[in-house]
C-alpha cells in the first residue's frame, strides 16, 4: 500500500520579484537544434510574464541557444523560452537551477531554499 503523497500548490511568484531572480543552465550532454536545444525570444524578459496563450508573435528574433556538453547557460526565468522534440533521438540532459535573494510576501515560502553568505 502506497502512503499517501504530500500535496503541493505551485504558485507564479510575483513580477516583482521573478525580475531578480536568475537561472544557471548546466549542460550534461551537447545540446543542439536537432535535439531540442532552448530556444528564446531576444529580450522578452523585459516584457515581463507571458503566456504561452498570450504570445502574438511580432517578428521577434528567436535564437536557439547550442551549448557544449559541460556548458552554462544563464538566463533570466522571465525569458520567453521553449524547446522542440528531438528529431535525432539524442539525449540533451540539463539541471536546471534557479536563484533568487526575494522573500515571498504573505507568510509564503520556497520550497527549496538554502541561504547562502558571500561575506
Amino acid at each position: 500500500m502506497k502512503s499517501p503523497s504530500k500535496t503541493s500548490l505551485r504558485l507564479q511568484s510575483p513580477i516583482e520579484i521573478l525580475e531578480q531572480n536568475f537561472t544557471i543552465r548546466i549542460h550534461i550532454d551537447h545540446t543542439t537544434k536537432e535535439n531540442g536545444a532552448l530556444k528564446v525570444l531576444n529580450n522578452s524578459h523585459k516584457k515581463g510574464i507571458i503566456r504561452t496563450e498570450q504570445y502574438a508573435s511580432n517578428n521577434e528574433t528567436e535564437t536557439i541557444c547550442e551549448v557544449e556538453k559541460g556548458g552554462i547557460m544563464i538566463m533570466k526565468p522571465l525569458l520567453f523560452h521553449a524547446s522542440n522534440k528531438t528529431t535525432n533521438n539524442e539525449r540533451r540532459r540539463v539541471i536546471h537551477i534557479e536563484f533568487s535573494n526575494q522573500n515571498l510576501p504573505n507568510n509564503l515560502e520556497w520550497s527549496e531554499k538554502t541561504k547562502v553568505n558571500l561575506n
